[in-house]
């Protein structure tokens, strides 16, 4: 069973990988979009001097994934080994079509949403491409005092930079909006795209409240134990947590029983466990 788990985590690293493949090689690459990283010098390096852009990124990582062999051993490098040469590989096989070049901003955006998805897939399974992750890695070792996330944007922020001296500043910052859009995919991937929310509720009514939450909406309430500090009254704060659309129904109930109450709503990412996702 770990066997089929952990080929299936390799056969969806590939997949993200194909994906994030697709984005560079006929969409950022046909508009020159520098967006970091090694396949950002790979492009670069294509326009210069016409060298695929698979055979600079193969190159640029051999060096990389040796040192990190070295300084940190096998299970460190071998899920973005995989990552790595299936990009490569993407970059080497995928047919060669622009897509929406006449139209930049729309490029970038899409750009960035499809490389997001990849990358997020990619980093689910605990893998990277290589390229400037595996340098900060590597450097980090060194600057102990900066994190692996501080050195890799100068490292993308550097490569960004070439691409505006080779390109010019306008590319550059259509780069910036496809960095940013696959950011903002690649974290929902990671940190999940099923938002609830949580509702913190203070009442005198608290028993009803909660025997009406549970019966009506069959969901669970849990009661934590609180203190005013400025009354010194002991009090209790009703904990609960519901989809987004069964929050308007929580916020009637307890307008029902104590329109006084005091209710704070906030969003929450994930929930994991009966009636939401399953572990």
């Amino acid at each position: 069973m770990k066997r089929q788990s952990v080929f299936v985590d390799y056969v969806l690293i590939v997949l993200g990988a194909f994906i994030m493949g697709f984005a560079i090689k006929n969409l950022y690459d046909p508009i020159n979009l520098v967006t970091g990283g090694v396949t950002g010098i790979a492009i670069v390096m294509k326009s210069v001097a016409g060298i695929p852009l698979w055979v600079t990124n193969t190159l640029c990582n051999i060096p990389l994934f040796f040192a990190a062999w070295k300084l940190k051993g096998w299970r460190f490098i071998k899920r973005t080994l995989a990552a790595t040469a299936a990009l490569s590989l993407s970059l080497l096989v995928i047919p060669e079509s622009a897509f929406l070049t006449d139209d930049l901003f729309l490029t970038s955006l899409f750009g960035g949403i499809v490389c997001g998805a990849g990358t997020g897939l990619i980093f689910l399974f605990q893998a990277t491409t290589g390229g400037t992750d595996m340098l900060a890695a590597l450097i980090q070792k060194k600057l102990k005092h900066y994190s692996i996330a501080q050195i890799m944007q100068v490292l993308d922020g550097l490569v960004v930079l070439l691409g505006a001296m080779v390109f010019g500043i306008r590319y550059a910052l259509y780069a910036l909006i496809a960095i940013y859009a696959t950011a903002k995919v690649s974290d929902g991937i990671l940190e999940g795209l099923k938002f609830s929310k949580q509702a913190y509720v203070i009442s005198d009514q608290y028993q009803e409240i909660a025997q009406a939450v549970m019966t009506r909406m069959d969901r669970g309430v849990t009661a934590l134990n609180g203190a005013g500090m400025y009354s010194g009254q002991e009090k209790k704060v009703l904990f609960c947590v519901v989809s987004k659309k069964e929050i308007v129904t929580l916020r009637e109930i307890v307008a029902e029983f104590d329109k006084r109450a005091f209710v704070i709503v906030t969003d929450v990412r994930e929930v994991f466990g009966e009636g939401f996702i399953e572990y």
